[in-house]
């Protein structure tokens, strides 16, 4: 005689309706007992971005590379070639021999192009340069 084998369908689940409910409970009193706290600024006074005709020449402030998404290179307000970058820092530094070289690239920027811009102001004669991120 065959025996046959029960086959007991094994279907337990557990319920997460209660726990569901608990954690929707934690997250109401912890969105209700937060509080928030409104900390004070300072305002500052930023001076203009450019300089009045009259204010003397600061030694102290950076010969700005600025190259845009277009790689195109500005330097005191005119557009420039890449090669022409070497003169026109060797120029500037005559006039402020303690200055530092900023290269501000923007990020869409190639990357050979603003290399070539560091060389360039390093065969200028400028110990540093520094790479920065124009703010917008």
């Amino acid at each position: 005689m065959r025996r046959q084998r029960k086959h007991y369908d094994d279907d337990t689940e557990v319920d997460m309706t209660p726990m569901l409910d608990i954690v929707f409970i934690m997250l109401i009193f912890f969105i209700v007992t937060t509080s928030f706290v409104k900390e004070d600024g300072i305002e500052l006074a930023r001076p203009p971005a450019n300089p009045p005709p009259d204010q003397p020449i600061n030694p102290n402030r950076p010969i700005l590379i600025s190259i845009n998404a277009n790689n195109d290179i500005e330097m005191g307000g005119r557009l420039i070639d890449v090669d022409a970058i070497q003169p026109n820092v060797e120029t500037a530094r005559a006039k402020k021999p303690k200055a530092s070289v900023v290269v501000m690239a923007d990020e869409a920027a190639h990357s050979g192009i603003v290399v070539r811009a560091v060389d360039q102001a390093k065969l200028a004669g400028s110990g540093t340069v520094t790479v920065v991120k124009p703010t917008k």
